[in-house]
């Protein structure tokens, strides 16, 4: 099978950034496949790149190498690293967009890109996902194994992530990203969800559940979107396994006024 890389930024898709990325990895392993997740990411939303990092990689063939950068630090004495993690590889900035990943699975080895051989021969101070990120990537799918890249890292940056909280029967949580479509992704998953509710509950009887995001009350949460009326508001599960905060056919953030930071609130009733 071909190796494949596959990129994550916050570039755009207007400049030439991503394609001079694309040029470089191809002129040094032309047989890649290089596969875009996305370069939509907020400027400099480091969050932003990790959550969307983490809703991909998985779906991807083992050997696949991830180029992640979302780098406001570019050019400054932060580190670029090279992670092996379960079946696949990792190169990013040291700035914590690698955090779920390392959260959802601990790295088998994590070195710090300092091998100039595998970089190019200029690194520009503003562009190193051009100069350093993207040859390491391309190299590593020529076949080279992660250590010659440089040095082993022990410790790395990782994101201060909001974590759910539980107690009195209570599950209070964090709105921690905002999709295309203006749904509000928060940070509770389903099995804690499903935990929640399995813990506080009588075995005997079924829970009822009053779901709020940002003190606002959401009717109710539903399997589908067509489960509820156009423009009604409602909690699902989305394809990330999180509870999302959604409108049928509409915005909940625009229509809610909310966005990242809010707090949502689910309490059970027997």
């Amino acid at each position: 099978m071909r190796p494949v890389i596959a990129l994550l930024s916050d570039f755009g898709m207007r400049d030439h950034y991503v394609g001079a990325m694309k040029g470089v990895i191809l002129g040094i392993c032309p047989d890649v496949t290089i596969v875009d997740i996305t370069h939509g990411i907020a400027p400099h939303d480091v969050l932003g790149g990790a959550l969307q990092l983490a809703g991909a990689y998985k779906f991807f063939p083992a050997g696949t190498i991830f180029v992640a950068i979302v780098d406001p630090g570019v050019g400054s004495a932060r580190r670029g690293l090279a992670a092996e993690v379960g079946d696949y590889r990792f190169i990013a900035p040291d700035n914590g967009v690698l955090t779920v990943v390392f959260r959802e699975s601990t790295p088998k080895r994590v070195v710090e890109l300092t091998e100039r051989r595998y970089a190019r021969p200029t690194v520009s101070r503003t562009f190193e996902g051009r100069d350093r990120f993207a040859p390491a990537a391309a190299w590593l799918a020529k076949g080279i194994q992660l250590p010659a890249l440089g040095r082993a890292v022990p410790k790395f940056h990782t994101l201060e992530i909001p974590q759910v909280q539980e107690q009195d029967g209570v599950l209070v949580g964090t709105v921690l990203t905002v999709d295309h479509f203006g749904n509000l992704v928060t940070n509770i998953d389903r099995r804690t969800f499903d935990r929640f509710l399995h813990v506080q509950a009588d075995a005997a009887s079924s829970p009822r559940t009053e779901l709020t995001v940002g003190g606002a009350p959401i009717g109710r949460i539903v399997a589908t979107y067509a489960d509820i009326h156009a423009g009604e508001a409602c909690g699902l599960f989305g394809s990330t396994d999180h509870l999302e905060i959604a409108l049928n056919a509409g915005s909940a953030a625009d229509t809610l006024g909310l966005g990242r930071g809010a707090e949502v609130v689910v309490k059970r009733h027997v």
